[in-house]
């Protein structure tokens, strides 16, 4: 695209930030399954690139149209998720003290609390929802990361970007966010003070339920960024050419469908507030939840498509809730076109922090009175 006639960035991500084949003129990308690349008669890489464990020109696209998206300086695509999260904490040293929040992501909670302490790391729990807490468990010049997540999974807490970014580097620590529910569409957290942004790109960013991918977007190419990068090629968690093809073609829809899931479940918390077969509904853009002025200053033009309630009647009311769904699909994930429902406390099993009455409820691209329609034919108390 024109840099003096810049566009926005619906228009980068349809357009793919304009690509055009110089040699096909073809709009869509090739596909490069090449492992290897060639060196001329002098042992040079014509192309600068040696192996495709440490880049392929397939991720090129997706990697600028994330940083233009994400407005940071560099991504790097990943084989998934928690590839993606874990090169951020790999990144650094043995004996490093990183902060993180008590409501985040099931498996890499195990990570942390498994791996990441076995390897050295100091890894310490806060409530990230509260910056003085944090500025409480800081220490200047031992504390090398503080990572967040908002809104979190899955009870959709909210926690300030700002002025987390404030308190971490006050203490000379980084700043990152996993952004994966908000997605670009609705928060930059780099334009709130983050040094790195993580997506589990196999949820929103794909958004059709297909590719298995992370990304990580830096604010600067500083050392950190680099040890990422080398963690990426050295540990081999890399995206295959065709899942980057993938990734970049889910990508071209992220703001029509983020915007369309966003309203549906902005209509669907809203009907549902006050249900009689419901103990709350957790959405961060109902004006009585927590951390909903928090989302107002952070998250522009809707809320997520993301929601969960607590079921009236405990854990097996709401195991019989989702066993009597129809539209919506009881599957793990969340971001695709169709709707998808989980007991989370279930799938985590006996140790979750998650209450057993809760149910995640990512909301697809189906008609919204559908959606509705089934979850009071579910419930106890229904009003259909």
């Amino acid at each position: 695209m024109n840099p003096e006639h810049p566009v926005k960035p619906a228009t980068a991500a349809a357009q793919a930030l304009g690509y055009v084949d110089p040699g096909t003129g073809a709009i869509v990308p090739p596909i490069h399954p090449s492992t290897t690349y060639e060196r001329d008669a002098d042992n040079k890489l014509v192309s600068g690139r040696l192996y495709s464990r440490a880049d392929n020109p397939g991720y090129e696209q997706p990697e600028a149209l994330l940083t233009r998206l994400e407005g940071g300086a560099a991504t790097a695509v990943f084989s998934s998720g928690m590839s993606a999260a874990t090169a951020v904490f790999l990144a650094l040293r043995p004996g490093d003290h990183v902060l993180v929040p008590r409501v985040l992501y099931w498996a890499f909670r195990n990570w942390l609390a498994g791996w990441a302490t076995a390897w050295g790391l100091r890894v310490e729990a806060v409530d990230m929802t509260d910056p003085a807490a944090v500025a409480a468990r800081v220490r200047p010049g031992e504390t090398k990361l503080v990572w967040v997540e908002t809104p979190a999974n899955p009870t959709l807490v909210v926690s300030d970007i700002a002025a987390l970014s404030a308190v971490a580097h006050g203490a000379g620590a980084l700043l990152a966010v996993d952004s994966t529910f908000a997605t670009p569409v609705h928060t930059q957290p780099i334009a709130l003070g983050a040094d790195l942004v993580m997506h589990s790109a196999t949820k929103y960013l794909n958004g059709h339920s297909d590719v298995v991918a992370g990304t990580v977007t830096t604010a600067a190419l500083n050392e950190h960024w680099q040890a990422v990068k080398t963690v990426r090629s050295q540990a081999g968690t890399v995206l295959g050419p065709f899942e980057a093809w993938l990734l970049l073609r889910g990508m071209r829809t992220l703001f029509v469908r983020v915007e369309a899931q966003s309203r549906a479940a902005q209509a669907i918390a809203e009907h549902f507030s006050g249900h009689p077969g419901i103990e709350a509904v957790l959405y961060p853009g109902l004006e009585g939840f927590p951390g909903h002025g928090i989302a107002l200053r952070q998250m522009r033009g809707g809320f997520g498509g993301m929601l969960s309630v607590r079921v009236r009647g405990g854990g097996p009311a709401a195991l019989g809730f989702i066993g009597k769904l129809r539209v919506w699909k009881r599957a793990t994930s969340l971001g695709g076109v169709e709707s998808l429902v989980e007991h989370r406390a279930s799938i985590e099993g006996p140790q979750s922090p998650t209450p057993p009455d809760l149910v995640r409820m990512s909301v697809g691209l189906e008609d919204v009175g559908d959606l509705v329609a089934d979850m009071e034919r579910a419930l106890p108390g229904g009003r259909a």
